[in-house]
């Protein structure tokens, strides 16, 4: 088990996490999540031992997890961290980046994980290119079987996929949590981006204004998001009262409704007047605005036009969920 224990960290004078506590079991994959300058990246150099803390403790296991300055070398040897910089030789080829930590003593061996590595990364035709002539999204894909070329125990991703195409990444996803999991290896990564996380990860947490504000299994947190700033980092979402929602309720109380749980209307629901339509390819996400001039996001299936008037329902089991598990900021 991974333990970070009441971690406490600031730059120069500026907090940057408080009193962060979280378990983390073997094999287990974990999301951690939330706006740029949040405090991601800085956790997981935390918890490699690339910064001495100021209050709390990490532990593998029972073994502390100390900093530089008590390790001459940074970095727990069990365990590998893939930062945004990706440490790559340019000088060498791929496949010699990839197979640097394989064992030479065993040619087949080497050159059958080389080319496992070379396939999940789907770099084959690239295995004798000098690294310093691929594009930056190659990199990145290097990068990766680079470190898992090494079978670490934990493996931290710092936003693993955002210089890859976006035609590649959900095939790369998919091949290298796949590889995790058969592993056994525990994962934690920090991303902003959803698509990382709903699919593959056991447990997401949250992180806003130097604090963790909710945890628990992907699919809890999107059905059943805890405030506004959690329902954001999984789509376009509102915050609505029940009455303006259903006119007959008698609460004032505001509830969290994704853009694709409106359905629309030429009769009844909702007013709301059309101010933008931006097509997404299967929909299109509009932006209109309630007669008490509040700013809402819908789907439609069809374009709308600017200033038309449309109106927008919201399922009562929808709305029953919702109340009885999301409560709102």
């Amino acid at each position: 088990m991974l333990r970070v224990e009441n971690v406490s960290f600031t730059y120069d004078t500026v907090p940057v996490l408080e009193n962060i506590d979280l378990r983390i079991q073997r094999r287990e994959h974990v999301a951690i999540i939330g706006e740029s300058g949040c405090g991601k990246s800085t956790l997981l150099k935390i918890i490699y031992g690339l910064m001495d803390l100021e209050q709390g403790e990490v532990f593998w296991e029972d073994e502390p997890i100390l900093g530089p300055a008590f390790n001459l070398v940074p970095g727990a040897p069990y365990m590998k961290y893939l930062s945004q910089d990706f440490d790559l030789m340019p000088f060498t080829t791929v496949s010699e980046n990839i197979s640097q930590y394989l064992s030479v003593f065993y040619p087949k061996e080497l050159k059958e994980r080389t080319q496992e590595l070379l396939e999940m990364i789907e770099l084959t035709e690239f295995a004798d290119k000098k690294v310093k002539t691929l594009s930056g999204g190659q990199q990145q894909r290097v990068a990766l079987a680079r470190v898992l070329a090494q079978k670490p125990e934990v493996l931290l991703l710092d936003e693993p996929f955002s210089h890859i195409d976006n035609f590649l990444k959900n095939s790369l996803r998919r091949n290298i949590f796949k590889y995790l999991k058969d592993n056994g290896i525990t994962c934690i990564v920090a991303t902003h981006d959803y698509n990382d996380v709903l699919p593959f990860t056991d447990k997401v947490v949250v992180i806003k204004e130097k604090n963790i504000i909710a945890r628990g299994r992907p699919t809890d947190l999107y059905k059943n998001p805890k405030s506004l700033y959690v329902a954001s980092l999984f789509g376009e979402a509102n915050s609505i009262a029940i009455d303006v929602l259903k006119s007959y309720a008698n609460t004032k109380r505001k509830i969290i409704v994704y853009a694709h749980e409106f359905k629309v209307s030429e009769t009844s629901g909702i007013p709301v007047t059309v101010n933008t339509s931006y097509p997404m390819g299967s929909h299109y996400l509009v932006q209109g605005k309630t007669e008490e001039g509040e700013s809402i996001f819908f789907h439609s299936n069809s374009e709308l036009p600017l200033h038309k008037k449309v109106f927008l329902n919201v399922s009562l089991e929808t709305i029953n969920q919702r109340i009885q598990h999301s409560p709102t900021e």
